[in-house]
């Protein structure tokens, strides 16, 4: 059974509902039916039913059992923006404003159906940029108690891979925090090793990455991550976390045992936290695209209730595995 299909499995035994926000994407209607033929959520789209069921049609996909919620006809709207307008009152929004955005901003309607209790959980941003799908889920939903920060990552699956969790590893951040500081990359791995634990079922081991290796370069660059480490060992001392790591170090034993040598991580790490937004994104790009691994994400980790990324480069069926990898989240929260 491969990663995802695993995933599924959880998805099934306990369904969460998911909201589908971006429904004049044809990836969003095909996914949505494959969905539900599988059996992994419950799915709520927004918009116009006829039109999403118009372009059902001329794709060809089914989309019985499929719950569409149009918010100028919603019987609920009234409640939405009640809960919008308290939710945001003290950042100036009116009663107006409120109703206006949810009439024409599908991601707040899907955020404040979450927010509200009528959902588990919201993917979106295949035609989307992050800052999109991320905004109202921060403004609204919040971060989940005890979070430091909101960050992104990806559970990438490389097929005939001996290295990581059996092929799989978590990537962070590889979507949201630009440059984050040394005390943002030690909360970065305790989150990841949060939700490597909840989607893989193993063991997080964390490498943190650099262009150096113990020493083996001075630069800033290299004394953020190290300091990152220092920070990590202190806030959370229940990870197996080490570094400064080049990637071979992290990843292959044979190169550990001479450039980490004694180090419990080296040559064993699964979960990968970047130096900085440009080696991450770029990096799970390379594996993505070289490799031919699956890519799951950017999952977003921290927020109070699951909403999570899309690239916009993303297949219809990428788009199932995040929902399949939201419903299991929700199942936890």
């Amino acid at each position: 059974m491969s990663y995802i299909d695993g995933i599924k499995e959880r998805a099934r035994q306990d369904k969460r509902t998911i909201v589908l926000p971006e429904t004049n994407d044809k990836r969003t209607l095909i996914a949505a039916s494959h969905i539900i033929e599988e059996d992994i959520a419950n799915i709520i789209m927004v918009g116009n039913e006829e039109k999403i069921m118009d372009g059902a049609r001329w794709l060809e996909v089914e989309l019985d059992g499929v719950r569409v919620v149009d918010p100028s006809t919603s019987p609920k709207l009234d409640e939405y923006v009640e809960l919008l307008y308290e939710t945001r009152k003290a950042k100036g929004m009116t009663l107006e404003r409120a109703r206006e955005i949810l009439l024409t901003d599908y991601l707040t309607f899907g955020v404040v159906m979450v927010k509200a209790n009528d959902a588990d959980g919201m993917v979106a941003g295949a035609c989307h940029a992050t800052a999109d799908t991320l905004r109202p889920a921060l403004q609204i939903l919040k971060t989940a108690p005890g979070t430091k920060l909101v960050s992104g990552f990806f559970i990438l699956d490389v097929p005939n891979c001996e290295f990581g969790e059996n092929g799989t590893f978590l990537f962070a951040d590889c979507g949201l925090n630009q440059d984050p500081t040394a005390e943002e990359l030690a909360a970065i791995a305790d989150t990841s090793a949060k939700s490597f634990k909840t989607l893989v079922g193993a063991k997080p081991i964390i490498a943190m990455l650099s262009h150096s290796t113990k020493g083996s370069a001075k630069h800033p660059l290299v004394d953020k991550v190290v300091q990152a480490v220092e920070i990590a060992h202190e806030q959370y001392p229940g990870l197996m976390l080490d570094g400064e790591l080049q990637t071979d170090a992290a990843l292959v034993p044979q190169v550990a045992k001479s450039k980490a040598p004694g180090s419990e991580v080296a040559g064993k790490a699964n979960v990968l936290i970047f130096p900085n937004l440009d080696c991450g994104n770029i990096g799970y790009k390379l594996v993505q695209r070289l490799a031919r691994a699956e890519a799951y994400g950017p999952m977003l980790q921290g927020i109070a209730k699951p909403v999570n990324d899309l690239s916009r480069g993303c297949t219809w069926e990428d788009i199932v595995g995040v929902v399949a990898l939201t419903a299991v989240q929700a199942q936890l929260v």
